[in-house]
């Protein structure tokens, strides 16, 4: 349930950022939620919507509305993760089929940010809180970047946000695609009735790029790289062109143990070295049934 709060900004905050003054404030939240709280319209500054980067003024008044219970994504718990790197800035790791990111209003725990809680903090010191940049669906496995601290959240954050991370998921999907490659090109938006993500005339512009990496007989591997970031955008995008991703029945999908949709490849700039690091990740077992 959404709770509101207000604040005046006092001097000793002059110019500082609108997402480091709620995170201070709610710091038991996820900074990404927080950010889409800003994003999403719920938040005023002076009766004006203004982005996360915003530098405070002296006596700005906030106003904004947001989800206390999400607090629970910070609750530690020990949750084995399979954890690729470790340094003091980031943490990449591979995030399991059927683990949501972050809490919701249904799952209060059991998450990734449980987990990670947990493990950033399980030899005492400090309070490390883990840093959110980029999400995956629940029924999607794969590479996630972890930010340890601030500095190391705002340089991933941007790089996302520049499109200088390459981000690249195999998808095995029902059907021979007959192209060896190409460009999915649909609008997508959500549909308030179906409370549902799909194409949509008035939806955001989405773009996916695709490469056949195998044929099957009755099934297709492709490779997929986002060129957008939509809710959903690589199940609607391949269900749109006639293939939907095996085990999305939601979508028209064969039914299988699992969504076959995994972020394989992960590449960036360290945010401290600076030195281009790239990751990957196998193909999942459940990926290798036999479609003949």
């Amino acid at each position: 349930m959404l709770k509101r709060f207000e604040f005046q900004v006092p001097k000793s905050e002059r110019r500082t950022r609108l997402e480091d003054f709620l995170f201070n404030r709610f710091g038991e939240l996820s900074r990404m939620y927080l950010r889409d709280v800003v994003k999403g319209g719920l938040c005023q500054v002076n009766g004006r919507f203004e982005n996360v980067g915003y530098r405070l003024r002296p006596d700005d008044f906030i106003e904004i509305e947001l989800d206390p219970t999400r607090a629970g994504a910070m609750r530690p718990e020990n949750i084995p993760l399979n954890i690729l790197f470790e340094d003091a800035d980031i943490l990449v790791l591979e995030k399991p089929a059927g683990m949501l990111v972050h809490p919701t209003h249904r799952d209060k725990s059991g998450t990734l940010l449980n987990g990670l809680s947990y493990h950033l903090n399980k030899n005492g010191g400090s309070n490390i809180r883990p840093g959110l940049v980029h999400r995956l669906d629940k029924h999607t496995s794969g590479l996630m970047v972890i930010a340890k601290n601030l500095k190391a959240h705002r340089n991933l954050a941007s790089q996302f946000h520049r499109k200088l991370v390459e981000k690249k998921y195999l998808a095995l999907v029902d059907g021979v695609v007959s192209e060896e490659d190409g460009t999915i090109e649909r609008p997508v938006g959500r549909f308030e009735d179906l409370k549902l993500w799909d194409v949509k005339a008035d939806g955001k512009n989405s773009v996916t790029r695709f490469r056949v990496v195998e044929r099957r007989y009755a099934a297709s591997m492709l490779e997929l790289e986002p060129v957008t970031g939509r809710t959903n955008q690589l199940r609607i995008h391949c269900a749109a062109i006639g293939h939907p991703i095996v085990g999305d029945t939601e979508r028209g999908g064969t039914a299988h143990s699992r969504l076959c949709l995994h972020a394989f490849r992960l590449s960036f700039r360290h945010p401290t070295s600076r030195e281009d690091v790239r990751f990957e990740s196998a193909m999942p077992e459940q990926f290798l049934f036999d479609s003949e």
